[in-house]
């Protein structure tokens, strides 16, 4: 018989193996202050939860190195830099790996020092829950405040508070609920929605995987059971495909096919994609993986696919779902979390590093710095170390991204030094913004035009069709017609009758002849003078359609007015089938 850690019993290494092959994996990180007893818990955790060989206990217990008050100082498990053992001191990222009968975790214990705070962000950017552990002794520390507010900026939904070293505070319950009140109170300001807070002693481990008899008065989990209980929702908001290309794979001229790693949304053959920048639509032919051709590929999976048509794609280029692309943007506004010595400065040229693409990028303004210790926004007019702030960008060339909010991929870049080719900073993306360029191109081109008035071409042209104005006297219902009538085939058409808006008969025929509109008069009939001076106004496009002698009926006067308008139109457009035909009769349908 097999059994895991505080576990379920399996029959055999088959079971066991396939049960563990589908068992949910939690990342998380931890975070905090230096001194806080992050290395200790973690060695603590895989002490407790029997995932410590007992060659590691050994050699641990054998070091020469032990700052705790017991025999086995459990810092050593993780912290593995000679560095990190002579100073006592987390100064990498240390990965660890193990798996309760829950639940499997991949742990990322990061440094506290604050000139290793890119470390910290290094081992967050993929965690699904951080740990930031207070120091009961000392409450909330800048550099807490600094780990917690990336900790949001990085998306993470879930935050556990490990108050550590209560045994230094002998398990008092009120210093726990202080501590507590004031991280809950952070917690909002930062808006990370779920967080639970644990009194806990690495050192002498209780409430880290056994509930500690010392602390009867907390009745909530503890540190690992709400690591097996916590939910884990779905890191990015985003559904729609997107597929940065990392690679061309071209082993003969039978194949073609682009490597890469789906950021989100699912793939399958026949999948209609849009390839950028190029704007080319075409199906997905076969998606390939090393074990075969697959049916369907999902994020995160590494896959090539091969496409119907042959267009030019490269590294750097993203297939996407045509009904729900990306933004398409030089300029875009991101924060950033500045991880260099030397300064970021509004106006200098960096390398930025997004999914699969490089080039360069400028920073345009500092729009504001955050401070820390009050989350209030300050003016800035250079980015130190460790300092977060919103920066405005304008790339050499568009970039393909999401809102980080709704994809971490996508969502998220690396600053690099040209010159030294450290990486400097990371960002994570807002929004886009209007490109500047083609701002100041369509104002300049504004500025040429407006000193130049509209002419009556250019409305005619615009409108598609000449001014005319058409007398139907005392046949309102007629005339409201051919306004239907013509205003669908889209002509600037205006009815009105005895009252005419905005003054005289003649004022409003004038003004309708400058807009380039069709008029259409319907009132009482019209003595010759006043006939004589509308023709002048509307010369030479005055049809007088009034019934005379000969007493026309409606649908003949109908068929003649739709014939005019069609003459005054610049080219006839192509018939549409239920609009603006006449039908075998004659009639408007």
């Amino acid at each position: 018989m097999i059994s895991t850690t505080r576990g379920r019993p399996h029959e055999g290494f088959g079971e066991f193996l396939e049960q563990s092959l589908e068992m949910e994996l939690l990342r998380f990180t931890t975070a905090g202050s230096v001194d806080d007893g992050k290395s200790t818990l973690i060695g603590r955790l895989l002490h407790d939860s029997k995932a410590v060989y007992e060659d590691q206990l050994a050699s641990v217990k054998k070091s020469r190195i032990n700052r705790s008050s017991g025999p086995v100082d459990f810092s050593l498990l993780t912290d593995g830099l000679r560095a990190e053992r002579e100073q006592g001191i987390t100064i990498d990222v240390a990965y660890r790996y193990f798996a309760t009968a829950w639940r499997k975790f991949i742990i990322a214990d990061t440094p506290g020092h604050e000139q290793y705070t890119r470390n910290m962000a290094t081992g967050a950017s993929t965690a699904d829950l951080a740990v930031i552990l207070v120091d009961a002794t000392k409450g909330i520390l800048p550099q807490t405040r600094r780990h917690a507010f990336i900790a949001s900026l990085l998306g993470i939904r879930n935050v556990l508070a490990a108050v550590n070293k209560m045994d230094l505070v002998d398990y008092r319950e009120d210093v726990f609920l202080e501590v507590e009140r004031a991280f809950l109170e952070l917690a909002g300001q930062l808006g990370i929605a779920h967080v639970q807070c644990v009194p806990i002693s690495a050192l002498e481990g209780d409430n880290v995987v056994e509930r500690g008899e010392r602390t009867c008065w907390y009745q909530g989990p503890t540190l690992l059971e709400h690591l097996e209980s916590v939910s884990i929702a779905a890191r990015d908001a985003l559904d729609s495909l997107r597929f940065p290309v990392q690679m061309v794979i071209r082993p003969d001229a039978k194949f073609r096919g682009f490597a890469g790693r789906l950021a989100s949304g699912v793939i399958r053959p026949g999948d209609y994609v849009l390839a950028l920048p190029s704007g080319r639509r075409t199906r997905v032919r076969s998606i390939v993986s090393y074990d075969g051709d697959l049916s369907e590929a999902f994020a995160p999976m590494s896959v090539t696919v091969q496409l119907e048509d042959e267009i030019d794609l490269s590294r750097g280029d993203m297939l996407v779902s045509p009904e729900d692309g990306p933004r398409v943007s030089r300029r875009f506004r991101a924060m950033v979390v500045w991880l260099h010595a030397t300064p970021l400065e509004a106006g200098r040229t960096y390398l930025v590093k997004q999914t699969a693409r490089q080039t360069k990028i400028r920073a345009v303004q500092i729009r504001h710095r955050v401070n820390v210790n009050t989350l209030e926004q300050e003016q800035a007019m250079q980015l130190n170390m460790n300092d977060i702030a919103s920066v405005e960008f304008d790339a050499h060339v568009p970039l393909f991204f999401d809102p980080y909010a709704s994809n971490r991929t996508t969502g998220s870049f690396i600053l690099i030094d040209a010159i030294s080719n450290a990486t400097v900073g990371a960002g994570m993306i807002q929004d886009d913004l209007p490109d500047r360029q083609k701002l100041e191109r369509a104002g300049l081109a504004s500025l040429e035009v407006a000193e130049k008035r509209v002419s009556a071409q250019e409305r005619y042209e615009r409108h598609g069709h000449y001014p005319a104005t058409f007398l139907l006297e005392n046949q309102p219902a007629l005339a409201s017609k051919l306004e239907r009538a013509l205003f669908d085939q889209g002509f600037e058409v205006l009815h009105f009758d005895d009252e005419a808006p905005g003054g005289t008969l003649l004022d409003t025929v004038r003004a309708a002849q400058r807009i380039g509109a069709v008029s259409i008069y319907s009132g009482v009939a019209l003595d010759t003078e006043t006939k004589q001076r509308l023709a002048l106004e509307a010369k030479p496009r005055l049809f007088d359609l009034s019934r005379k002698n000969e007493n026309p009926n409606d649908e003949e006067v109908f068929r003649r007015a739709l014939a005019l308008a069609d003459s005054l139109r610049f080219a006839k457009p192509q018939k549409e089938s239920g609009r603006g035909q006449l039908n075998g009769s004659g009639s408007y349908r």
